[in-house]
């Protein structure tokens, strides 16, 4: 059968085969049909007409370049059709903070939208985005009002856009950064962030700069990763960055490219925005919605770091400088809990841990007063989901720690509150097969009580489904969602990937054949760890104790005997191209 190009519309003729348009070939004729940027007007008229007045064409395409996707029933996907589960009439609505940079006024508008309109839910995410949820479409327009006022938005938080720009949370704080990136964060953000020549990438582009040593914005899994570096010349240090591109998880994992270059801080923009051109120019990348990322260039498409590289400074117009070595990090939190000193003399940083990412309206408004009385006003978020006050007075830190630990959110945690990651699970994801928000929460307390002297550094990831919205591929210890049959009733289960990491053990996590119910997940974890404590060499970590072993005997540590493999399950579903944090 023949296939409708995109943006055609041909008559049929009689006794013709009906010419049918694919889900890739409707979104792209979708997107170059109508910026949805230019019609807030049209979702201003659907919060007057109701959520059954808005069109299929905004609820699956146009909504997510606004930051804005339907929520799921809580079922998840196994309650829908077609490899996606039913959608409420309520919305997620995702924050674009770059770099993740905010004032107290902006946490205390976050906070307020979320008690008012948000059913008292808002979740830090893995792109230093927070999420609202039960937004209603009556009241949407007054949610991005609200946002704008404060100057934030959710423009580009979601769709086929430069999704928010990750850095640092300690960018010009950090005494052991090489360069403060924010500036950079923040001008890339204003040349791709809501920029309509950007509008209409092939799917989501996701980018990262930082300076700082423990590459705490997570390169390596970026469309772009840029980290800074130094090198020498006429006997004077130079600062620049090292550039990789390609890298991303979801269903088919790939760790990021490093390219043979150097990048001075003024060509970080042309470089930036010639990536994003060459993405945005790649029609092989349009044909499936599945494989439409940057990094399928390298998977399936024969690209390598040299030839990319060669057509990038073909569209910049200039050469680029020769790459130069740089120090790998070795530390696998990058989350900046606990307290530090700035190089600020007399002031400090009060980093929380904000288990699952989950967190409250109240907790927000004790995060911005805090930062208000203590400090200068000032409030980051990071990739693991985490909080942190900045610029708080060195003899008010402990108060502040204190204060933030009273409230639930621990400034000393335990390795598995710090390292533990969940997506959004079925509770408002279409994608889910299990639940994840407070599955975390029971794990990490179940693990603290059995495993209380455990002092290991650990990335606990939890994801929903295998589409690794909880980069469980980059994780020690990966589980993702699954649903078996039980004395005759489906429950939730998760599939175990371990030996994932990041930094100098990069590597994606290995799936290794063991399946068990939620409920015992934490006696299989138990039996890992307990494993490493008593079989580890010398003062080996947990990747290395990982590495050295195979995938029969990590699995029988799993399941404390040596038993056979259970195959992984692919994906019930392609992801759709909002979800991802």
């Amino acid at each position: 059968m023949s296939q409708v190009i995109s943006g055609q519309s041909p008559e049929s003729k009689p006794n013709e085969p009906k010419l049918v348009e694919t889900k890739a070939q409707r979104v792209e004729r979708l997107k170059r049909s109508k910026n949805a940027w230019d019609h807030f007007d049209e979702i201003q008229q659907f919060a007057r007409t109701g959520f059954d007045s808005i069109p299929p064409e905004w609820l699956g395409t146009y909504f997510r370049s606004w930051g804005v996707y339907t929520q799921g029933d809580g079922v998840g996907v196994i309650g829908g059709q077609h490899g996606e589960g039913k959608a409420m009439p309520f919305f997620m609505v995702r924050i674009r903070i770059p770099n993740g940079l905010m004032r107290s006024e902006q946490v205390r508008t976050i906070a307020t939208l979320a008690e008012k309109y948000g059913r008292g839910v808002a979740d830090i995410t893995v792109r230093q985005n927070i999420q609202l949820h039960w937004v209603t479409i009556e009241s949407l327009p007054h949610v991005l009002q609200s946002l704008w006022n404060v100057g934030l938005t959710t423009t580009g938080a979601c769709g086929d856009v430069a999704r928010n720009i990750t850095g640092c949370p300690l960018a010009g704080l950090d005494g052991e950064e090489i360069i403060d990136a924010s500036p950079l964060a923040l001008e890339i953000d204003r040349e791709l962030g809501g920029n309509s020549e950007f509008y209409n990438l092939p799917r989501k582009f996701k980018i990262s700069i930082t300076g700082c040593r423990h590459w705490c914005s997570y390169p390596e899994i970026n469309d772009i990763g840029l980290t800074a570096t130094t090198r020498r010349r006429a006997g004077k240090s130079e600062v620049g960055f090292t550039l990789r591109v390609g890298g991303g998880l979801s269903t088919n994992p790939h760790l990021a490219v490093a390219l043979d270059a150097f990048i001075k801080p003024e060509h970080v923009i042309p470089v930036v925005r010639g990536v994003a051109e060459i993405f945005r120019a790649s029609e092989v990348l349009r044909q499936s919605r599945e494989k439409a990322r940057l990094k399928f260039l390298f998977l399936e498409h024969g690209w390598t770091a040299d030839t990319f590289l060669a057509e990038l400074q073909q569209r910049i117009g200039f050469s680029l400088a020769r790459g130069e070595g740089e120090e790998i990090p070795a530390d696998i939190h990058r989350d900046h809990v606990g307290v530090h000193a700035q190089k600020q003399p007399g002031l400090a940083c009060v980093g929380a841990s904000v288990l699952r990412g989950r967190i409250t309206p109240q907790q927000l408004n004790l995060a911005a007063g805090l930062a208000d009385r203590y400090a200068d006003g000032h409030v980051r978020n990071t990739v693991m989901q985490n909080l942190l006050i900045v610029n708080v007075r060195k003899e008010s830190a402990s108060l502040v720690a204190d204060t933030l630990t009273a409230a639930g959110l621990p400034v000393q945690a335990s390795v598995f509150a710090r390292g533990t990651i969940s997506c959004t699970g079925s509770e408002f994801c279409k994608l889910a097969l299990t639940e994840t928000k407070s599955f975390a929460r029971w794990l990490t307390e179940e693990l603290e009580d059995r495993l209380p002297a455990f002092e290991e550094q650990l990335k606990l990831h939890i994801t929903g489904c295998p589409n690794s919205c909880g980069q469980h591929w980059i994780a020690d210890i990966g589980i993702e969602g699954k649903k078996i049959k039980q004395n005759g009733k489906m429950v939730d289960a998760y599939y175990f990937c371990v030996g994932g990491s990041v930094g100098q053990f990069a590597g994606i996590a290995r799936p290794v054949g063991y399946r068990c119910t939620a409920d015992t997940v934490p006696d299989a974890i138990e039996r890992l760890l307990e494993g490493f404590n008593t079989q580890r060499e010398g003062n080996e970590n947990l990747r290395q104790f990982f590495g050295r072993h195979s995938n029969e005997e990590l699995r029988a540590l799993l399941a404390g005997t040596f038993i056979g493999a259970v195959d992984r399950d692919v994906s019930l579903g392609p992801v759709p191209h909002g979800v991802e944090g």
